[in-house]
């Protein structure tokens, strides 16, 4: 028998910058989504996703099929066979998890990580195989097979896990401490509109950039500075101006969070402070909080979170609560009297 499991992804600083290039701090949670296969005799894999009673079965043998959009598992195995891989065993596999399906902790991801782990597994002549590996090919599985619009903070924080700062030019990660304190996610029930939010997300902010790139080629964001906003702000058109804040000051907020936790004892009230910068120019600027999710942060906060944010691409889906040592369950009360699904206290995995 194969027995994986995968954890959940937050985004703690720098939502909607790996897309362009610019790094982010993630981290993984002790949410999972699991795997377990046995063999069988039939030259299939038999698939059961029993939290969606879901079944389906891919053929290992005959003629390949056309593969649709979205289909992970078979994207998974074209990227592995493309690198020399070969599957002749069938298995019976069931998936399940307790990571919320569409609420921003990175359900997909996690699944296609879990996935290409057991593809590599199956491999009867094992070869050592790195985590960055890992997520380098759950990166293509997900987002560059597809073509989807979405960076590769998901698969390169799920599958090296721990507290990371990520260069996503090149995928360079730098293990940070875990100086967060206690920490609370909160469902909203709102459902999470990921490829919406951020095609217009993306598209703005690359707009942005591009107008500056027009009239100065030299330009380089990833060395830009707070007075370079100002500096290239008549440049920008008016419509992609918010994204071009939220580009310059999410990245700002990013590196000094870092600074941050590098240090052996972090400042909490600090790294509260930066979130709740963050958030506020995720909410005002790239508009992707909706104004229930608002009211549940605000309610948070008053009664005690030290900093509140959205977690993942946005419309919907879950939120983050600093709470350090203050009273736990009159914050996770406050979340559920302004109609939270469900809040649960997480811890960041090593």
């Amino acid at each position: 028998m194969i027995a994986i499991k995968v954890p959940a992804r937050i985004c703690f600083f720098g939502d909607h910058q790996d897309y362009l290039g610019l790094p982010v701090i993630a981290g993984t949670v002790n949410r999972y989504i699991c795997l377990r296969a046995v063999p069988i005799e039939r030259k299939e894999f038999s698939v059961v996703l029993k939290d969606l009673q879901q079944e389906f079965v891919i053929p290992l043998s005959g003629k390949s099929e056309k593969i649709r959009g979205k289909d992970y598992f078979r994207s998974g195995i074209s990227i592995l066979k493309d690198e020399g891989f070969q599957f002749s065993q069938g298995y019976h596999i069931e998936i399940w998890g307790d990571i919320p399906i569409n609420a921003g902790l990175s359900s997909s991801s996690a699944l296609v990580v879990a996935w290409i782990r057991f593809l590599v597994a199956v491999q009867p002549r094992k070869k050592p195989i790195s985590d960055l590996q890992i997520a380098r090919w759950a990166h293509q599985a997900e987002v560059l097979f597809f073509n989807q619009p979405g960076g590769l903070m998901d698969q390169y924080t799920i599958a090296q896990g721990g507290m990371l700062y990520i260069d996503t030019n090149t995928g360079e990660s730098t293990r940070l401490k875990n100086g967060l304190g206690r920490l609370l996610v909160a469902e909203s029930g709102l459902p999470k509109k990921t490829l919406s939010v951020l095609k217009n997300a993306r598209e703005y902010a690359q707009n942005a950039i591009s107008s500056i790139r027009s009239v100065h080629p030299e330009f380089d964001l990833n060395s830009v500075s707070p007075e370079d906003y100002n500096r290239y702000l008549e440049i920008v058109p008016d419509q992609y101006q918010e994204h071009w804040y939220a580009s310059v000051h999410n990245y700002q907020i990013t590196k000094a969070a870092k600074e941050e936790l590098l240090y052996w004892n972090p400042d909490l009230k600090k790294l509260a402070g930066l979130m709740n910068e963050h958030q506020l120019i995720l909410q005002s600027r790239i508009q992707n909080t909706p104004t229930e999710m608002t009211q549940m942060m605000e309610a948070a906060k008053q009664a005690g979170a030290l900093a509140c944010k959205i977690i993942g691409s946005g419309g919907g889906g879950c939120m983050l609560a600093l709470v350090g040592n203050n009273n736990i369950e009159k914050i996770k009360k406050a979340f559920l009297e302004t109609r939270a699904k469900a809040v649960y206290e997480v811890e960041i995995g090593n």
